[in-house]
């Protein structure tokens, strides 16, 4: 021990990692960076693991949507576990996960399949009671702004919006659905194509966050409309600039100690009976949080703030 200590010796993992076939490492796939909530998540789940005795393999893809272009740099490392805030994008890429008998959480996919267990947030929950706030406020012309057509998260907030729509008596011809990509810009360009169509909204309801702050400047640059004296604005993921004065927007929170503590006890449990194929879902509620946006605090109603 004093001459490995002296040469600077460290043992190679690799021969007990071949001969017990447990390497201790979870292969953890993130993308989409650019929005805050996935950050925060990676952070609380990459601590947690590590608490576990658990080393952590991370594996960035370019497709913030779908595991379908991680799975051949999966395949090759010996991993002993996948842990995605990625949603899985088809029959096939279940079918290919589970082949590798290894077992896989995700977080807010409708998919899942032997060995692939899924942590949720109440996305369809969510987006019902996001109708019932904005009707609460007396909206007339709402917009959803949906995420990607792969996101599934997206889906069900949206399918979500529409039953609460329904179900306040609003009639879905006055329902305006656009399109953005999750990202700031898509939520600022979806504001100037509805400017650009004559639509004027009095309620909108943005798949994430990063879009409904889009939307808050360009009601603002592009309509001359603010929140809420114009027009009601909540979002969804409760990131830290929901919080600035300037957005002081109304949000869903997730709750990602909550995914992240639910996703290590599927982890723990998958790990434990090893040859037996765990599949899981769990929801986890979704918090309303209130602020400016939707009158709840309002301070974006001010017209000294621009």
């Amino acid at each position: 021990m004093d001459a490995a200590a002296h040469l600077g010796y460290r043992p190679n993992r690799i021969p007990a990692i071949m001969q017990s076939g447990r390497s201790y490492m979870v292969g953890v796939v993130i993308g989409g960076l650019e929005n805050p909530f996935y950050a925060t998540a990676l952070e609380r789940l990459a601590t947690a693991l590590r608490e576990s005795g658990l080393q952590v393999l991370l594996m960035h893809v370019d497709d913030a949507l779908t595991l379908d272009s991680a799975l051949d740099q999966l395949v090759s490392y010996r991993i002993d576990a996948i842990v995605t805030s990625l949603a899985i994008g088809s029959a096939a890429v279940v079918r290919a996960l589970s082949a590798l008998r290894l077992p896989v959480v995700c977080f807010n996919s409708s998919r899942v399949g032997p060995w692939i267990s899924t942590v949720n947030s109440d996305n369809h929950g969510a987006g019902r009671a996001a109708a019932h706030l904005l009707a609460r406020h007396g909206v007339m012309r709402p917009v959803w702004l949906a995420g990607p057509t792969k996101n599934a998260a997206s889906h069900a907030r949206g399918t979500g919006f529409c039953t609460g729509l329904c179900a306040t008596g609003l009639p879905p011809a006055h329902l305006t659905t656009v399109r953005g990509n999750d990202t700031y810009d898509s939520g600022y360009a979806a504001i100037t194509q509805l400017d650009r169509r004559g639509i004027r909204p009095d309620g909108i309801f943005a798949s994430n966050d990063m879009m409904a702050c889009g939307v808050i400047d360009a009601l603002r640059e592009r309509m001359g409309l603010l929140c809420p004296r114009d027009v009601v604005v909540a979002g969804y993921d409760n990131i830290p600039q929901a919080a600035w004065r300037s957005y002081d927007l109304t949000s869903f929170d997730q709750h990602t100690e909550q995914m992240v503590a639910r996703a290590m006890g599927l982890l723990d449990e998958a790990l434990g009976t090893k040859d037996t194929p765990l599949s899981r879902t769990h929801v986890i509620d979704a918090q309303l949080i209130e602020r400016g946006s939707t009158g709840g605090g309002g301070r974006n109603d001010d017209p000294a703030i621009p």
